[in-house]
């Protein structure tokens, strides 16, 4: 294969978040090494999509949920296990899950536990909307890995993620502003009219801060969430631009934020359409929006 060729697979790959053979194989060979590379690590998820039997244990590295120690793992593994089966013991003994069959909000009350908030769970103005993100961000996450104690663990890491993001969302909301401005005017302004960027909406930053759990479907939103993994915080406003442009025409329609809210959470973007141009805007804007990391 020449050197054109390989650029442009290289390139195509990265825009569609595909991975190639010898991405797999360079992703075994970080994950097998002694000391693992925390910066590497974070690269491959900022730059691919990962692939699934892998997703649990290269996110566990990023975000210090198990050790880059590989010689260490299994054993810290087994502390995280017994921190899980600890709370999950006393959430039931305590009689807060009783009878609950939702697992999602089983793990936002041993979170709760976790947290010293179960019993005082109105401690802070805005803890309820806090609640909510957590327990989006679990539903959605036990939809996509299988183990209920690794879920546990990186639904709580991942959220603390996105509470760099709510911190940012003042950003965001503008370099959304810029983006659809220079892309649809008319959309911009339709959506300006909406309020949507007034300070005192939160509907922009509540999907902002949930990385739009719940919103996308989990199977292709995965190859987001891995780039938000890797550092890459701002490809959720490239998200948000593609899904507003897919359903232009019926926006025009809308007459109230209530009806916004309604017609985007019932975008689920099975096919990986909306994801995959956003992944690839969001390559073509890298070196002028990105955050440095």
């Amino acid at each position: 294969m020449t050197t054109d060729e390989r650029n442009f697979r290289f390139t195509y790959y990265e825009k569609v978040g595909c991975i190639s053979v010898e991405e797999k194989k360079s992703l075994n060979k970080l994950l097998q090494d002694d000391i693992r590379n925390l910066s590497k690590l974070k690269h491959f998820a900022y730059t691919y999509t990962v692939p699934a039997q892998q997703r649990s244990l290269l996110w566990s590295l990023i975000m210090g949920i198990l050790p880059l120690h590989k010689s260490i793992t299994e054993y810290v593994r087994e502390q995280r296990h017994q921190v899980y089966e600890d709370l999950l013991r006393a959430v039931t003994v305590m009689r807060f899950v009783e009878g609950d069959k939702s697992r999602h909000l089983v793990l936002h009350k041993m979170w709760l536990l976790e947290n010293n908030r179960l019993l005082h769970s109105n401690v802070r103005a805005g803890s309820q909307i806090d609640d909510n993100h957590f327990i989006e961000i679990a539903r959605t996450l036990l939809d996509i890995f299988d183990d209920e104690m690794e879920t546990y663990w990186i639904a709580k890491e991942f959220y603390q993620y996105t509470r760099d993001l709510k911190k940012e969302c003042g950003k965001l909301k503008e370099l959304t502003q810029i983006l659809l401005k220079r892309e649809d005017i008319a959309l911009f302004y339709r959506l300006e009219k909406l309020e949507l960027f007034d300070a005192n909406s939160k509907l922009l930053e509540n999907w902002y801060t949930t990385c739009f759990a719940g919103v996308i479907c989990e199977t292709v939103l995965v190859k987001i969430w891995d780039k938000i993994c890797g550092g890459a915080k701002k490809i959720i406003v490239f998200v948000f631009v593609e899904m507003v442009k897919d359903i232009k025409s019926l926006i025009f329609d809308l007459r109230s934020q209530e009806e916004l809210k309604a017609l985007v959470e019932t975008i689920k973007d099975h096919d990986g359409v909306i994801v995959n141009k956003a992944i690839k805007s969001w390559h073509s804007n890298n070196s002028e929006v990105e955050y440095v990391h």
